[in-house]
């Protein structure tokens, strides 16, 4: 139970927050109704609608709410970027992982902008829904929400009738999932966030382009490939793990879940370097990995992953990495389930974007408020004997042996690397 006391400090917070982004609302009745709308967000509101979050505020009329979503002057992008900053103040720290996911919105009907029947990974099926595209910050002391992009399918972006009513602006031309996240990662990186690692699943890091963004952006990744991902200088990453000496595996925790540690059988292997990308002239400055997950009861399924790191990156470094992508999804069970941030009516592209905006940043606020909370209060490997694989052990880590490093031949659009 609350005290008194407790309740008084987490108000004063919250009003800190506000104050901090009251200057983006040119009006006081616009500050106002988004304070109002805020706190009934936090608030333990059945269904986070407008109507009753009016009722919440002890409003008669969802109007001033509604029009604070549609009609009122004030951009959520300038929110984001107070957001980010909120974030890097109350849980950045120089090791910080971004994750890009993105989730699905159930709607009804076809008039809500970027609405249409279409796979949702929330849900498992395809579905009548919107998806949007998000990045989490993660690091020790918490993890937040911290960017979101609305994906328009091509039945909308080329109806442009249809993206005027839903009043989607007239320059947002159609852009994969995968280009998305590419704008997401160059905005954090741009932000005041530390941040030191990229993670995704493998609809993101099969890509090439995303990986090559990263890697010329000088932060390390690592990614979620499909077991059909070819490495460098290397068959199929399926191929290459199964070619891997029992030794190779050892059974290490990538993170706590909600029934405790995440332990699996790990495997992980150095590629041979790409001059033009890891070298400085003849020294490697930069590692490239494969990496695999292998379920302990379920053996036959494992997960394959591509990183790209510093020099000094250990194995255990790498398997935590790959297991914080699960706080992205942590992030949006949190938001819609105590910030309603799937409980909108909005259609037009404009309120999506706000209501998702100030969802987040009440999800953010109860992560900086948890993680003050919290501040007042392996097996060693047998080395490989001779063998024709080509698997190597090299010190505490597994070596793919293969001529030096190589200079890439590929298209940038092949997924090679």
């Amino acid at each position: 139970m609350f005290t008194e006391c407790a309740v008084e400090q987490w108000n004063l917070e919250l009003d800190d927050l506000f104050v901090s982004i009251g200057h983006r609302f040119g009006r006081v009745e616009l500050r106002r109704r988004m304070r109002d709308y805020v706190r009934g967000l936090l608030a333990p509101v059945a269904r986070k609608n407008s109507w009753q979050l009016a009722e919440q505020a002890g409003h008669s009329t969802p109007d001033g709410l509604q029009h604070l979503l549609a009609g009122a002057k004030w951009n959520p992008d300038d929110i984001r970027d107070d957001l980010q900053a909120y974030i890097a103040d109350q849980l950045g720290q120089d090791d910080g992982v971004l994750i890009i996911d993105d989730t699905g919105f159930v709607k009804k009907g076809a008039t809500s902008a970027g609405v249409q029947r279409q796979y949702s990974g929330t849900a498992g099926r395809t579905e009548n829904c919107q998806i949007g595209v998000f990045a989490a910050y993660a690091t020790t002391l918490g993890r937040a929400l911290i960017d979101r992009e609305l994906y328009l399918p091509k039945s909308w972006t080329e109806d442009r009738e249809r993206c005027r009513t839903a009043r989607v602006p007239d320059d947002r031309e159609f852009a994969t999932k995968g280009e998305l996240a590419r704008h997401l990662v160059l905005r954090a990186l741009a932000s005041p966030l530390p941040i030191a690692w990229v993670t995704a699943d493998s609809a993101y890091g099969q890509e090439s382009r995303f990986r090559r963004l990263l890697e010329q952006s000088g932060v390390g990744y690592v990614l979620a490939v499909p077991k059909s991902q070819f490495t460098v200088g290397c068959p199929r990453i399926d191929s290459l793990f199964a070619q891997a000496p029992d030794e190779a595996w050892e059974r290490v925790s990538c993170g706590d879940g909600a029934k405790g540690p995440r332990v699996y059988h790990w495997a992980a292997v150095r590629l041979p370097a790409v001059a033009e990308f890891d070298c400085q002239g003849e020294i490697p400055h930069r590692m490239r990995w494969a990496l695999a997950r292998r379920s302990i009861r379920r053996p036959d399924e494992i997960a394959y992953y591509l990183a790209y790191t510093p020099l000094a990156t250990t194995v255990r470094e790498l398997v935590r990495i790959a297991g914080t992508r699960w706080a992205i999804e942590e992030c949006f069970e949190a938001a819609k389930n105590e910030c309603g941030l799937d409980q909108y009516e909005v259609r037009r592209y404009v309120g999506w974007y706000r209501h998702i905006t100030l969802a987040m940043l009440a999800h953010a606020f109860l992560a900086a408020t948890a993680h003050r909370a919290r501040e007042k209060g392996a097996e060693p490997v047998r080395p490989a004997g001779s063998s024709s694989s080509q698997w190597r052990r090299f010190g505490d880590s597994w070596q793919l042996v293969a001529p030096g490093p190589r200079t890439s031949t590929v298209s940038e659009g092949a997924n090679t690397h």
